[in-house]
């Protein structure tokens, strides 16, 4: 089955608002009254926090992060804790998994190739590991992926948490491509302590702006999916920026940040 895709640019953007929006397209495509979309965005900082979340993986108050200009935001996805930030390319595919997808490890698992086959557009290679969600590279030679085993100093450079009811889709992934990793430092990113999370620049020295890696991550996307995009609409300017803007699955889903 071949599913068609409405995909939108919607530039920077505050984390509420897009969330609702997401939820509102999940509904409407659950009722038939909207097609398979896919939301792009470039969030201001927010950490964002899945059903499965500990309190203790927020190192510091809500009042500090504030201070900093992080919100703080609890989500249905599935997973713990992550982390929004300029630099970062998030993807939020609303579709229906039915008839012939209604399989919640190979949506993950498609999204983390997704973000495997855009990182390698960028010269780095990565791939999944057992047991942890997202798109992991060796951080030691990120120009070489021989498996888990191999890697030298295991990174994480793409998250993956997931919401599907009645097999529609919502939330999906965080690509960084050049985000502050020193945000980080203010949570135990999806509750993973032992390794460490980098981005493309990091792994490169190559800055790509997120709009610029858009178009390459809906084609990536598409050809995982098996899928056609109607087209890429551009809501970037549409909308201010929020005020002091910077320069799961219902059964239970495994998925997680």
């Amino acid at each position: 089955m071949r599913r068609r895709l409405r995909a939108h640019w919607l530039g920077r953007r505050a984390y509420g608002p897009v969330h609702e929006r997401m939820a509102a397209l999940q509904s409407a495509r659950q009722r038939g009254e909207a097609t398979d979309s896919v939301l792009f965005v470039e969030h201001e900082p927010v950490v964002t926090l899945g059903r499965g979340a500990s309190a203790t993986n927020v190192l510091v108050p809500a009042a500090a992060l504030a201070a900093r200009g992080v919100d703080l935001v609890d989500t249905g996805r599935g997973g713990d804790v992550t982390l929004h930030a300029p630099g970062q390319l998030v993807c939020y595919p609303i579709v229906s998994l039915a008839p012939d997808r209604q399989d919640v490890r190979r949506y993950v698992g498609d999204l983390t190739e997704t973000m495997r086959r855009l990182a390698a557009r960028y010269g780095v290679q990565g791939g999944p590991v057992p047991e942890l969600i997202g798109l992991w590279v060796d951080a030691a030679d990120p120009t070489r992926w021989d498996g888990w085993q191999q890697a030298k100093r295991p990174a994480k450079l793409g998250a993956v948490g997931v919401r599907i009811s009645r097999w529609v889709t919502m939330h999906g992934f965080a690509f960084n491509l050049s985000t502050d990793l020193g945000l980080y430092g203010l949570i135990v990113p999806c509750g993973i302590s032992a390794h460490g999370v980098t981005s493309v620049e990091a792994l490169s020295g190559r800055r790509v702006a997120v709009r610029d890696a858009v178009a390459p991550a809906l084609e990536e996307l598409c050809s995982v999916l098996d899928a056609e995009c109607d087209e890429l609409i551009d809501e970037s300017d549409h909308e201010p920026r929020s005020p002091g803007s910077h320069g799961d699955h219902d059964r239970g889903s495994p998925a997680r940040g």
